[in-house]
């Protein structure tokens, strides 16, 4: 990638991470006998970018998600595009977060189905090991679970590198 980088864009004004695109999705999880819903991203490498835990299933989610990921990391790593499904709760939330100045005005939103392919492989790993603990007990728990599945996640798949879960 870094090969890539240099001969693709060196010069030309353009960041590393143009070539690298998030996407972005959500998937159902049990908690205390209700579903959840567990929103994340990826990058295109199937990189963990960050995730969320809500109740709701909604812009408002969306919002916070974007929001938190949009928080955690540097100007530099945000990508051109945002690869997401059909769900109208991202376009909505990233079109808020563009009128508040926190998201550039120039990341594109794609919405083409199999774009996310990335992250709907990475989901079904993911649940796989979740139903295992079969299910949880409390929002809490579900989320400090989580979080130390996808770190034990990250350090599996490219040993060496910094996670951006923290």
């Amino acid at each position: 990638m870094r090969l890539k980088w240099k001969n693709g864009c060196a010069g030309t004004g353009r960041n590393p991470s143009d070539l690298c695109p998030w996407h972005m999705d959500e998937t159902y999880v049990k908690v205390n006998g209700r579903w959840a819903y567990l929103y994340r991203a990826v990058d295109s490498r199937g990189r963990t970018v960050d995730f969320y835990l809500s109740s709701r299933r909604n812009s408002k989610a969306a919002y916070r998600f974007l929001g938190k990921i949009l928080n955690n990391v540097k100007k530099w790593q945000i990508p051109r595009f945002i690869n997401t499904d059909k769900a109208p709760a991202y376009g909505r939330a990233l079109a808020l977060l563009k009128r508040e100045g926190r998201c550039p005005s120039d990341v594109e939103h794609r919405q083409i189905k199999y774009r996310n392919n990335v992250i709907e492989c990475d989901h079904g790993k993911l649940k796989r090991i979740i139903n295992a603990t079969l299910g949880f007990k409390s929002m809490k728990t579900a989320y400090a679970t989580i979080k130390g599945i996808e770190v034990m996640r990250a350090l599996r798949k490219r040993p060496g590198l910094s996670i951006l879960l923290w």
